[in-house]
């Protein structure tokens, strides 16, 4: 099994992963970082004082689960208290979430309550241009134009969550608050860059970041293969290190 003793602490990949990951050459290390169980009762910046800190070392990066912060914020509501409009039904339909198949990875937004969550999210205005844009260039072969219009914080709308921790299967997730805020001030109390993280199946952006200088490109090279995990892993943290 992959290890990394740091300080004294061991740190082990997630099942699947590694924690080592080459990016243009550059090898860097992503430590996962367990914590208890998440509430919207927990301080995500205590968390971190308390289970990260200890461990940084200079020119180190903090990793942030986009989904873990939006927990300890309250950012989750219950799918039964969700009154999907018509809208949103009409275009949850239109979701292709290759039920039934291998690569069915949840319902997400082809649920109606999901789907009117992203929509208040982005706006109707916008989620109608994108899926307009999305209906003239999906025949083309063109895919993702739905997404990339209605924005990167309506995209990490999750319903229900992707966890499989009770009770977060009756809720879903919204977008966390000022995500990039909130890297900021995880930079100024603990002086490393931050990056608050959606990564899952369909890929890895950042939803804020400390520095505007940390490139969208890197955050997914060195997060590509999500080492956080998707599951019941409780590691809603990882260092990045060069190594």
């Amino acid at each position: 099994m992959e290890l990394m003793e740091n300080n004294g602490k061991e740190f082990a990949p997630n099942k699947g992963k590694h924690l080592a990951i080459d990016v243009k050459g550059t090898p860097y290390l992503r430590l996962p970082i367990k914590t208890p169980f998440l509430t919207e009762k927990d301080s995500m910046m205590d968390l971190i004082r308390e289970h990260v800190a200890p461990h940084l070392a200079p020119g180190d990066m903090i990793f942030v689960s986009e989904k873990a912060l939006a927990i300890t914020q309250n950012q989750i509501v219950k799918i039964r208290d969700v009154k999907p409009s018509r809208l949103a039904r009409f275009l949850a339909h239109r979701i292709n979430n290759h039920y039934g198949t291998d690569k069915f990875r949840g319902f997400g937004h082809s649920t109606p309550a999901g789907m009117e969550l992203f929509i208040r999210e982005a706006g109707v205005p916008r989620v109608l241009v994108a899926a307009a844009a999305a209906a003239v260039t999906k025949p083309l072969g063109i895919r993702g134009a739905f997404y990339l219009i209605s924005g990167k914080k309506a995209k990490s709308v999750d319903c229900p969550m992707s966890f499989i921790l009770y009770p977060y299967t009756q809720y879903a997730k919204l977008p966390p608050k000022d995500p990039s805020g909130f890297a900021r001030e995880v930079k100024k109390a603990f002086g490393a860059d931050t990056v608050v993280v959606d990564a899952n199946y369909r890929g890895v952006v950042s939803l804020g970041t400390s520095n505007p200088h940390i490139r969208e490109r890197f955050i997914y090279d060195v997060f590509r293969d999500n080492p956080l995990g998707q599951s019941d892993e409780m590691t809603p943290l990882a260092i990045v290190r060069r190594a």
